[in-house]
């Protein structure tokens, strides 16, 4: 694998390589077995005797130690697999996985220039890249921060910010009651923020939202009068692009309408969905994007970035980012250094220590280029299109909806099932088949694929779309494997 890296291959070559080798190996060795299993499945307690976890005050031998990591990589998801379809996340890019390779080795800490100078130049490089996509042509400011629900969180506190500059040093005595809104298919982690921040969750309205999971504004509009006429003060819009089960994106443009009108901070959770911009096809699911004040965009996810990759844009050249996380640290941020300190550019988040995830987008984006970076987003969507054409065809499976993203929902009714007619009856015993079929793959390792109620639909199956690595017959094994594991039930 090292020699294909320093090879350049491509992920298509490299994935080419991989099948050549599997289809000459021994099938039945153990070894490999282990290796083509998404998991290799334990209890927790089970796990606890293999792995001794205990910490003594002794160290152990290298070989031993070398057992610990064949045993960790053994016993770990292989979230790499082309059948781990299970999280927001798949598949292996070679490029950022050697560009985390990198920056494990050096060890740096991306707050001043004078400690990462190329990590800063190359965030830099990223972010104007990205704000460029989503079509702010004045520029804007931006960090690659701990994941999407940071993102979420430094949204929050910005538009508070922007709307009550006071609350930096005077704290929430110095604010109304303030209130949010968001769409009842939201990231967790907008009530999340809403708690960290002293909002309260009971100040994030939650906006219904259609049959497809996209969010009704004329509904948001109506609990805006409904806030204020409470007396209360709104601030803040999050609209998803991209939802975590459905993958719905809400409508931006109407949304921005709205929040122009009542002069709300319009923040678009696109974690998920921002990928779409990258591709000419697509990139109309976010229509109106350039119309947001912020925007949350995970590489990590859809792009394939190696974990964790995650930016978070703002439509601002004022250093309002700055100037509300700022604090001034004399003994990192000294104004009177040799060079120019504007590149110093920790002082914009709440972290200190922050690695330079940028690098791991950097790095790939430079050896596929933007056009291949497009062609993974559109391959993506159309392997999920294939997927969901083949559940309209086969007996006993069923859409929950036609997916406009990579998620495609779908129920699978056993034999035993399919001669109900829809009603209770049905959909009782229906929920249960999904909690099953999961267990055995799991313990089988042949496969993960997520499954989850919604609102009054009984559980059904998430099928997540993403690596280049998964073909249209993967597709077909998944449908086949999901049969052939609960077709008794």
């Amino acid at each position: 694998y090292q020699r294909e890296i320093a090879d350049r291959l491509t992920a298509k070559q490299l994935f080419r390589v991989v099948k050549t080798t599997a289809a000459t190996v021994d099938l039945d060795s153990e070894t490999f077995v282990r290796a083509d299993q998404v998991c290799e499945w334990r209890s927790p307690e089970q796990l606890k005797e293999l792995l001794d976890l205990e910490l003594r005050d002794g160290g152990e031998s290298e070989s031993k130690i070398l057992q610990r990591c064949r045993d960790a990589i053994r016993y770990s998801v292989k979230t790499t697999h082309p059948h781990f379809f299970n999280q927001l996340y798949a598949g292996m890019e070679p490029y950022s996985l050697v560009a985390s390779f990198i920056v494990e080795a050096l060890k740096p800490s991306l707050y001043t220039y004078e400690v990462a100078p190329v990590f800063t130049l190359m965030e830099d490089a990223v972010l104007r890249k990205m704000i460029e996509m989503i079509g702010w042509e004045e520029g804007g400011d931006g960090i690659f921060n701990a994941g999407g629900s940071m993102s979420n969180m430094y949204a929050v506190n910005l538009a508070r910010y922007h709307h009550f500059p006071d609350i930096k040093e005077a704290g929430l005595s110095a604010v109304p009651r303030l209130v949010m809104f968001t769409s009842q298919e939201c990231h967790y982690s907008i009530s999340k923020a809403a708690a960290l921040m002293g909002i309260g969750t009971k100040n994030v309205y939650m906006v219904p939202s259609d049959n497809r999971g996209k969010m009704i504004p004329s509904a948001l509009e109506l609990l805006i009068k409904t806030a204020k006429s409470e007396g209360a003060v709104p601030f803040m819009v999050n609209a998803t692009a991209g939802t975590t089960v459905l993958g719905a994106f809400d409508p931006i443009q109407e949304i921005a309408d709205i929040c122009e009108k009542y002069n709300l901070w319009l923040h678009v959770d696109a974690c998920w969905g921002g990928a779409a911009l990258m591709s000419n096809k697509h990139q109309h699911l976010l229509k109106g994007i350039h119309r947001a004040n912020s925007v949350a965009w995970n590489p990590h996810k859809m792009l394939m970035a190696c974990l964790q990759c995650s930016a978070f844009l703002v439509r601002d050249k004022t250093n309002l980012l700055q100037r509300c996380h700022s604090s001034s640290a004399s003994y990192l941020f000294q104004q009177d250094k040799f060079y120019d300190v504007s590149y110093d550019t920790g002082d914009k988040s709440v972290q200190c220590s922050r690695k330079p995830d940028a690098f791991k987008f950097w790095l790939m984006w430079k050896a596929l280029g933007t056009g291949e970076l497009e062609e993974r987003v559109d391959r993506a969507l159309a392997t999920a299109r294939y997927l969901a054409e083949e559940i309209k065809r086969r007996e006993g499976f069923r859409l929950v909806m036609e997916p406009e993203y990579a998620n495609v929902c779908f129920w699978y009714s056993p034999p035993s099932l399919r001669n109900l007619p829809d009603g209770p009856e049905l959909w009782k015993k229906l929920h249960t088949v999904a909690p099953v079929v999961k267990e055995r793959m799991m313990k089988k390792g042949s496969m993960m694929v997520g499954y989850q109620p919604h609102r009054d639909k009984a559980n059904f199956f998430r099928m997540i779309v993403i690596s280049p690595q998964a073909s249209r017959l993967d597709m077909d094994f998944v449908l086949d494997e999901i049969h052939n594991l609960g077709k008794d039930l």
